[in-house]
């Protein structure tokens, strides 16, 4: 077992540009003195204002990205706080909704950051650029810590500024003409990245489905595990678990059914683990657990959710030297060059604190704080189970996926906001299987987790 494995998860504890807006002037007429006998007469003509004109290149828009939906449904959510503060200036306004974390980076860690940002200012501790695969002491403490008996070295390890950066590079990797499928509700990075590619068709509204991609259904009557008998086969397979937004995670025998179903049709799984140190029962947090992983997927994960990085940025991304192309190429030297041509490496800052997080007593420290955010979802999952609510999530991952049968998320998301004046996230933003539902983040302040609870009590009482 790897150390990942034994850690517990139990413990509990508290322009628009204004230089080119029209400007008007104001004339005023000054006072001359002249000889008496020369007379000066100066008229002061007005000349129309010329007419702006719109200057256009000759280079055409990517037609990819205008197939995009609206923004992404995060900045989306934000606008909508905004418009509602303006509206409401004086609300106190309780943010559930984007999953950014709120309590503050152990010290044990940041202080293994002061101390390498204090070291560049010396001539021994200066350094410039680094490894763009991350560097070596990060990459073999991140091999034994999380990966310590599944096979993956450290040279398996691409050490990033964050797994969704990551996701777009390795679409990058995978290019325009593959196929791809996404459990349905998912992250929208997965499905966003893909159109920007140019992996799918137009959107279709009656469906609110991208053409030529493969939804794959996880509903509360399978599970949040699609019924793989009805999904066709692809190219690239994303699978998050513990899922983003469901807060589902897979089991050992569903994660062997989706290994098995990956190398039947030949594809490539796109793992996402980015929550999996919140799994507190025998779930697999890892896909290489799951024996034969190696041979047909890559694994992203972060230290966002784990250690308060979602500011400071930094993942990795495993990629086997057993995955192989079609051509018997390996994907990790394609994935390489990507990161080589695109990327100049995690921050040595960064790093610093991602290998403070490791240690003994880092791993101690980022469990304490695992543990309060997992209280505020206990505390949540409570307040909409006394309230009548089917509620999903909430034990192995920090959202809680709430149903609101026959109800548009968006009018959910909007009636809490205006009645409430707390944020959450609509539950269609994560596809079309997430209409009816809506997302709480138990990302936030223990006084405030309380105090919305509250809200939400008086609201639906």
């Amino acid at each position: 077992m790897s150390l990942m494995n034994n850690l517990s998860t139990s413990m509990i504890s508290s322009s628009s540009s204004a230089f080119l807006a029209p400007i008007s002037f104001n004339s005023r007429t000054q006072s001359v003195a002249v000889p008496p006998k020369i007379i000066n007469i100066v008229r002061c003509v007005s000349t129309p204002q010329e007419q702006q004109t719109t200057y256009k290149t000759n280079v055409s828009r990517n037609a990819n990205i205008s197939k995009l939906q609206a923004g992404y449904l995060f900045p989306e959510v934000a606008r909508r706080r905004a418009a509602h503060l303006l509206k409401y200036p004086n609300a106190q306004v309780i943010s559930l909704g984007i999953g950014d974390t709120t309590e503050p980076i152990p010290d044990v860690i940041t202080s293994a950051m002061a101390k390498r940002s204090h070291g560049l200012s010396t001539l021994e501790g200066y350094s410039g650029y680094g490894a763009e695969q991350g560097e070596k002491a990060l990459r073999a403490a991140l091999a034994s810590t999380f990966y310590g008996n599944l096979g993956i070295e450290e040279d398996d390890i691409f050490v990033s500024d964050g797994a969704k950066c990551d996701i777009s590079r390795l679409q990058v990797v995978f290019g325009s003409n593959v196929t791809m499928a996404v459990q349905d509700p998912s992250y929208p990075a997965y499905v966003d990245s893909s159109v920007i590619m140019g992996q799918t068709g137009q959107f279709q509204k009656d469906v609110e489905k991208y053409a030529d991609i493969e939804y794959m259904r996880c509903t509360p009557e399978n599970g949040f595990f699609p019924d793989l008998s009805t999904v066709a086969r692809t190219d690239i397979i994303f699978f998050c678990s513990p899922n983003n937004p469901t807060g589902a995670a897979a089991t050992r025998d569903q994660l062997t059914r989706l290994v098995k179903f990956a190398k039947d049709n030949g594809s490539i799984i796109v793992y996402d683990s980015a929550y999996a140190l919140y799994i507190s029962d025998d779930k697999p947090r890892s896909i290489f657990e799951i024996p034969g992983a190696k041979e047909v997927a890559i694994e992203t994960a972060s230290f966002s959710k784990y250690a308060g990085f979602t500011g400071v940025r930094l993942g990795w991304t495993v990629v086997p030297k057993q995955l192989l192309f079609s051509d018997g190429f390996p994907v990790a030297k394609d994935f390489n060059r990507i990161v080589c041509t695109c990327f100049n490496g995690a921050s040595n800052i960064s790093q610093a604190g991602g290998l403070a997080c490791l240690s003994p007593e880092g791993l101690e420290a980022m469990q304490e704080v695992i543990g309060f955010y997992k209280e505020n979802t206990k505390i949540i999952v409570e307040t909409f189970n006394s309230l009548g609510f089917k509620v999903y999530g909430g034990q192995n991952a920090p959202y809680v996926w709430v149903h609101f049968p026959g109800r548009n998320s968006w009018d959910v998301f909007s009636e809490i906001l205006e009645k409430t004046h707390i944020v959450t996230t609509p539950g269609s933003g994560f596809g079309p299987g997430g209409e009816g539902f809506i997302r709480v983040s138990a990302f936030g302040h223990r006084e405030n987790v309380l105090e919305a609870c509250r809200r939400f009590k008086q609201l639906y009482n």
